[in-house]
């Protein structure tokens, strides 16, 4: 078994659920969703979120607006639509599920009984 397959796998399956996350507060720029996620020790590439976020607000669950830059060329602020907010309480109460059962069976001690 490869390690950094299944820790790289683990991390996708979350993924999505993070970046709605962040943009769920308010309107999120792209490189501070990667800043955000650095700085909770979740690595992802910019390579890796466009598309992502592109297929998010393709399927109506992200709009965008174009902000001016004095530094540059407009930005893209990505928000929550209505569905988005809907589709997010689905995967929070999915996270919250998983979390908790995850939980309970890794707080286990070894010489606790498995019931069948």
């Amino acid at each position: 078994m490869n390690i950094e397959n299944t820790q790289s796998q683990m991390r996708k399956g979350i993924l999505e659920f993070c970046i709605l996350s962040i943009i769920r507060r308010g309107e999120a720029y792209p490189s501070d969703i990667v800043e955000e996620m650095k700085g909770a020790n979740l690595q992802i590439l910019e390579g890796t979120l466009y598309p992502l976020l592109t297929r998010l607000k393709n399927a109506g669950m992200l709009t965008y607006r174009w902000v001016e830059s004095n530094s540059g060329p407009p930005r893209k602020y990505f928000s929550l639509t209505d569905k988005g907010e809907l589709f997010y309480g689905e995967l929070e109460k999915t996270w919250n599920e998983l979390s908790n059962g995850v939980n309970s069976l890794a707080s286990k001690k070894p010489e606790e009984p498995i019931h069948n």
